[in-house]
C-alpha cells in the first residue's frame, strides 16, 4: 500500500500537443512552422525526438492525411488500404477480430525502438515508417508526386521538391508521435486526480506485486518494457512462432515476442502474437495455470514459488481483468484531432 500511496501522490501533466511558436524552418527557410511539444505524465520517460525530424503542427497534420489516405497503397499489393484500415481509432488504433497475427496498436510509438511482433524493424520511428511506405505499402511515388496538394505541403514542411520514401516516413512519424494515450482511470489515480473502485485497486496491487508479476514486462507508464520475452506459450517453435529468433538467428531468442502495451487492451483482441486467446479472462488464466516450460522461457516465469502457476483465486483473476479494463482511454479514442481528416 505504501507503493500505491507514493504513486498516487505523483502529479503530472497529461499529454498535450502544446502549440509552441518556435521558428522551425525547412531548408529553404520560406515558412515558419509551429513546433509541437509532446508532453506526458512524469511516470513516463521523456520523449526523445530526432533532431532532423522535430514534430510540428504542419508536419503532424501532413502525416495524419497520409495515415488515412488509401492512395498510399495505390499500385501495391494492398490496393485501397490506408494505415488506418488496420489501425482503427475506436479500437485504440488496433484491429480487433480473428486476425493472425493480431495488429499491434499504434499508440505511444514515439517511445519504441523495436517494431512488429518479432522485432523485424528496429531503430527510430522513422525507420519503421520507412518500412511501411517502401516495403509494406509499396507506395507509388509517381502518384504521390503527381498530387499538387501533397507536393506543396511537403515543400512547405520539409523543403523538398520531390517526395521520396524517407520524407514520407518523416511525415508519418511526426503524426504518430502525437498519437498518445495517457488519460485512463489508472492515469487519473496515479496523478491523484481520481479513485479506483475496490476491485480495480486490488487488481492494481496484484499487477504491481510478486503475486501477479505483471509489472516486470508491463511497467507502469507505457505498460510495456519494449523488450522481447518468451512468456511460455509453447515448447516447440516454428514459422512465425520462432519470434525474435527469425530476426537474430540466436537460439536464445526462440519464442520471444515484443511485449505489447496494455493501454486500451480491453478494446482489442484476440491476444498474444498468434491471437490464440479471445478474452482477457483467458489471458489471465494462461498466466495463472498454463505456462509451458522451454529452454528460452523467461526467468520471470520460473521464479521460486511459481512452479505451479500464480495460484490466483477467482476474485484475484477478476480483479486483474478489471484493472486492465481501467486502462481504457475514452478521450483518446474520441479525440477528433487524431481522426480521419478527409
Amino acid at each position: 500500500m505504501k507503493g500505491i500511496a507514493y504513486i498516487a501522490a505523483l502529479s503530472a501533466l497529461m499529454l498535450t500537443a502544446g502549440a509552441c511558436h518556435w521558428h522551425v524552418a525547412p531548408p529553404d527557410d520560406t515558412i515558419s512552422l509551429t513546433r509541437l511539444e509532446i508532453k506526458s505524465p512524469e511516470y513516463v520517460p521523456i520523449l526523445m525526438e530526432p533532431a532532423d525530424n522535430l514534430t510540428t503542427a504542419e508536419g503532424a497534420a501532413l502525416g495524419r492525411k497520409l495515415y488515412y489516405d488509401p492512395d498510399l497503397s495505390t499500385g501495391g499489393p494492398l490496393e485501397g488500404k490506408a494505415c488506418a484500415s488496420c489501425h482503427l481509432q475506436e479500437f485504440g488504433f488496433a484491429l480487433p477480430g480473428p486476425k493472425s497475427p493480431p495488429v499491434l496498436p499504434h499508440v505511444n510509438l514515439g517511445w519504441n525502438q523495436a517494431f512488429l511482433w518479432n522485432g523485424a524493424k528496429q531503430g527510430r520511428l522513422e525507420d519503421a515508417m520507412r518500412f511501411e511506405v517502401e516495403d509494406f505499402f509499396q507506395v507509388d511515388l509517381g502518384r504521390i508526386n503527381a498530387n499538387e496538394s501533397y507536393r506543396k505541403a511537403f515543400k512547405e514542411v520539409f523543403g523538398v521538391d520531390e517526395i521520396d520514401y524517407p520524407v514520407l516516413a518523416k511525415a508519418l512519424a511526426q503524426f504518430l508521435r502525437t498519437v498518445n494515450s495517457f488519460d485512463s482511470q489508472i492515469d487519473a489515480f496515479l496523478q491523484g486526480k481520481g479513485f479506483l473502485d475496490e476491485s480495480v485497486l486490488r487488481g492494481y496491487e496484484i499487477f504491481n506485486s510478486e503475486r501477479g508479476d505483471c509489472f516486470h514486462c508491463h511497467s507502469i507508464g507505457l505498460f510495456t518494457d519494449g523488450q522481447f520475452h518468451n512468456n511460455g506459450l509453447d515448447s516447440v517453435f516454428s514459422g512465425f512462432g520462432e519470434g525474435l529468433y527469425a530476426v537474430t538467428g540466436n537460439k536464445n531468442d526462440l519464442g520471444k515476442f515484443k511485449t505489447p502495451t496494455l493501454r486500451n487492451v480491453a478494446l482489442r483482441g484476440p491476444y498474444m502474437h498468434d491471437g490464440r486467446f479471445s478474452t482477457l479472462e483467458e489471458v489471465v488464466e494462461f498466466y495463472n495455470t498454463g505456462v509451458v516450460p522451454s529452454p528460452t522461457l523467461d526467468p520471470i516465469m520460473t521464479k521460486p514459488g511459481k512452479e505451479n502457476g500464480l495460484q490466483l483465486s477467482a476474485q484475484d483473476k477478476a480483479d486483474l481483468v478489471n484493472f486492465m479494463k481501467a486502462l481504457t482511454d475514452t478521450s483518446f479514442i474520441r479525440d477528433t484531432s487524431l481522426s480521419n481528416p478527409w
